[in-house]
């Protein structure tokens, strides 16, 4: 299974008018990446991508949302993301999906997750 196929179907709800659009450059920009052996690889994989698309780094930057000119198609919000959607839901559903659909990776629940015992 590929990178890209994660990102198949969209999401319902954005954060913010250019997240979309991020969502759409993000998968073109995986095309062709087999999803990594663990979750922590994916999340590794996916935040670099995010952050040379993005020009931010969702771990670090403490800011709710970046503006990027590329991302602006018309409209009030256009061209912003939201880093809270991004950080909170859609990321965290990628790496879910590559959980439910391949087999051998471990779930919450397992002993050998890596967000088991974190909080």
């Amino acid at each position: 299974m590929r990178v890209p196929d994660l990102f198949d179907p969209e999401p319902q709800t954005w954060g913010l008018r250019a997240d979309p659009y991020l969502w759409r450059a993000l998968r073109a920009h995986l095309a062709g990446q087999e999803i990594p052996g663990s979750p922590g690889e994916l999340a590794d994989l996916l935040h670099q991508a995010f952050r040379e698309l993005a020009g931010t780094d969702l771990a670090s930057d403490p800011a709710t949302s970046v503006y990027l000119e590329q991302y602006e198609h018309g409209g009030m919000s256009s061209g912003m993301i939201s880093l809270g959607a991004w950080r909170q839901d859609l990321m965290p559903m990628l790496t879910e999906r590559a959980r439910t659909r391949l087999p051998g990776w471990p779930r919450p629940t397992d002993p050998d997750h890596p967000d088991r015992g974190q909080g």
